[in-house]
């Protein structure tokens, strides 16, 4: 009898700690079962979820929308078959972004899942941080792009002519055979330096395309916040059908592929008729393919192929560099995969960007 009244008292100790956990804790953490029932929250959570004491005993499935992210079930599900912690960078639709991890609780005796712990720590300011970071890379690689083929070129060129001209006539003078001499060593210093500048550039920044588990839906939507103000202004409707949601690809590299094509579909849109655009996900073989298809003025069939060179343009009335095509092809021939585009003039476009998995 005494054994069990000292048991008793330490579960009891063990509760009380743990209830004092969930009071005092700062990070929105959720207890779910095996059978996906909300067993616990700590109250952060109830805060930042909209949660409420009623929602203890329901199926997360019912409660799904007061978490503001699409793949929760899928994920928790996926969890609990694997018995593998997933860590995932998720953004909600009040604009927040949340680390969110999801353990796996098992059983030692059955080895069994027996639910999930998930919590989650806002990282908003971090993100912001880094796109802010992104935006200067991108300027930098842009920079090391145009010293690297805008400035090789002629260079090249000059070296071939100082060549010509030395070869050219035999009368040349002994003056001016030095001259050049040190001309021609010049312009190898330059194009040397030049090599060394664009190799120890890409070098640098190499770490920054590393690859991790995104959401194409909160990709999508930091799009549509970035091109809001053009959005507005054209009055485009952008629709999707989501069937891939999950991608493994570097969020720089995603972010710029969707951007580009979007602020593409509302750039070169009909005079006639607002622009209305579909992005769709799907998945073929090793693949996941993007469709981005518009009702835009179209493309010639001749300009197919010019659209992807640096500085190709369509439209030069438009406004704009004319790189961002040629970025999108760079980015996904890069990584293994292609692009390509069907089109015809005044019945709009559809770009599909085949993504290696």
């Amino acid at each position: 009898m005494l054994e069990n009244d000292q048991q008793i008292k330490k579960l009891a100790a063990e509760n009380d700690d743990l209830e004092n956990y969930f009071r005092n804790t700062i990070i929105p953490q959720l207890f779910i079962d095996e059978d996906l029932i909300l067993r616990k929250f700590t109250p952060p959570a109830m805060k930042q979820f909209n949660l409420s004491k009623s929602d203890i005993g329901k199926s997360i499935k019912d409660i799904v929308d007061n978490f503001r992210f699409p793949t929760i079930v899928e994920n928790i599900t996926q969890v609990m078959d694997s018995h593998e912690i997933l860590e995932k960078e998720i953004q909600t639709t009040d604009f927040k972004w949340f680390q969110m991890d999801i353990i796996p609780y098992v059983v030692k005796k059955s080895a069994k899942a027996n639910g999930v712990i998930m919590t989650f720590v806002e990282i908003t300011m971090r993100i912001k941080d880094l796109k802010d970071l992104e935006k200067l890379i991108v300027d930098h690689e842009l920079l090391l792009d145009t010293i690297s083929h805008d400035l090789k070129s002629p260079l090249t060129s000059l070296l071939l002519t100082i060549n010509l001209m030395k070869k050219s006539s035999d009368e040349t003078s002994s003056q001016h055979k030095v001259l050049f001499n040190i001309l021609e060593k010049s312009v190898k210093k330059m194009q040397t330096v030049i090599t060394e500048l664009t190799d120890a550039g890409k070098q640098k920044h190499k770490y920054k395309t590393q690859e991790e588990l995104l959401s194409f839906e909160n990709i999508l939507e930091d799009v549509r916040l970035t091109l809001a103000g053009q959005i507005k202004d054209s009055g485009a409707k952008i629709k999707s059908e989501i069937n891939v949601s999950e991608i493994f690809y570097s969020r720089r590299k995603l972010r710029s592929i969707i951007y580009n094509l979007v602020n593409n579909a509302i750039k070169f849109r009909s005079a006639d008729f607002k622009p209305e655009i579909l992005i769709t996900t799907t998945k073929e073989k090793n693949f996941i393919v993007i469709s981005v298809k518009d009702n835009g003025i179209g493309i010639e069939k001749s300009n197919k192929a010019d659209i992807f060179k640096k500085y190709g343009r369509v439209e030069t009335a438009i406004e704009g560099t004319g790189i961002g095509l040629y970025l999108v092809k760079e980015i996904v021939t890069g990584l293994g995969g292609r692009i390509m585009v069907k089109s015809k003039p005044g019945k709009g476009s559809e770009f599909k960007v085949f993504l290696k998995q």
